[in-house]
């Protein structure tokens, strides 16, 4: 097993708005001072995780670039984990009452946050871009995470399964 870090990218002074993409996604989390790293999680392993040191809240994202299957996935995956350290979204597996999928949910909306606006969305349907397919397509992200998107800024929730 390997690790990788990424290199420091050209342009990275530039703030980002939004991340449409995975270069903006290694920028972005350079600018926040988060080391991302390409670990090699095995065969059935994990495909991304993010921790973050107690001591300072310096955050760490590990991505296996074996298990991108496009770049909507390299790109998600990465604004998830972006989204944990963002929100602070991390989960203790010794606490008693800790809530795992409380802090996913919360990644997700920062995820969400970074990547797409209400107000995008808005503009994509308005130009014509009304499947889900056609959605992920047009912001460059997968199926299910244009639906979750579409459920959290129609329905203020996550909930894919009982809309879409």
């Amino acid at each position: 097993m390997c690790w990788s870090k990424s290199e420091p990218l050209p342009n990275s002074q530039e703030k980002i708005e939004k991340i449409r993409d995975v270069v903006q996604l290694y920028t972005y989390a350079e600018q926040q001072d988060y080391d991302v790293y390409w670990y090699d999680f095995g065969p059935g392993g994990l495909e991304s995780l993010s921790v973050m040191e107690l001591s300072d809240g310096k955050c760490y994202i590990a991505l296996d670039p074996f298990k991108f299957s496009s770049n909507a996935d390299e790109l998600v995956k990465g604004l998830h984990e972006l989204g944990h350290c963002d929100s602070g979204a991390f989960y203790n597996q010794y606490a008693a009452c800790d809530v795992r999928q409380k802090h996913e949910n919360r990644a997700d909306k920062r995820a969400i946050a970074l990547s797409i606006s209400r107000e995008d969305l808005d503009h994509a349907v308005a130009q014509g871009f009304t499947e889900v397919w056609s959605l992920a397509e047009y912001f460059g992200v997968t199926e299910p995470f244009m639906k979750k998107t579409l459920c959290w800024y129609l329905h203020g929730n996550l909930a894919v399964d009982l809309y879409l």
